[in-house]
């Protein structure tokens, strides 16, 4: 089995900042790229911030700028920097990762979801 499990989520003030984190965990032999997406009331999932293995990043415009991923490969645990909140940040941040699982000898591609870590921000 393979999980992601968020943390670092938490009710701020606007111009604050936050830094989220996800771990992998479980049969992994590789991740290739990893990133964040959010979902706010009402709205679809919208794509925040992704990373490739290579260390190649892409974010939204909304959150150019203020926003930084990062990887830590010996931890399998990807992190996402947010600086200088607003309101419309507000949202559940769920983790991505796609990666290979080793299971019993063999290698499976999967995509992987963690449960979601809510971020408030207060105006």
């Amino acid at each position: 089995q393979v999980q992601l499990v968020e943390s670092g989520g938490g009710l701020v003030q606007r111009g604050g900042s936050l830094r989220l984190s996800c771990a992998a965990s479980g049969d992994i032999f590789s991740i290739n790229a990893m990133g964040w997406y959010r979902q706010a009331p009402g709205k679809q999932r919208e794509l925040v911030a992704g990373i490739t293995s290579g260390g190649s990043t892409n974010y939204a415009d909304s959150v150019k700028g203020r926003f930084t991923i990062s990887r830590e490969d010996a931890k399998n645990t990807v992190y996402l920097q947010m600086n200088n909140l607003k309101p419309e940040d507000t949202a559940v941040y769920y983790c991505n990762a796609d990666l290979v699982a080793a299971m019993n000898g063999d290698y499976y591609g999967m995509d992987v979801w963690g449960k979601g870590t809510l971020v408030t921000v207060s105006s």
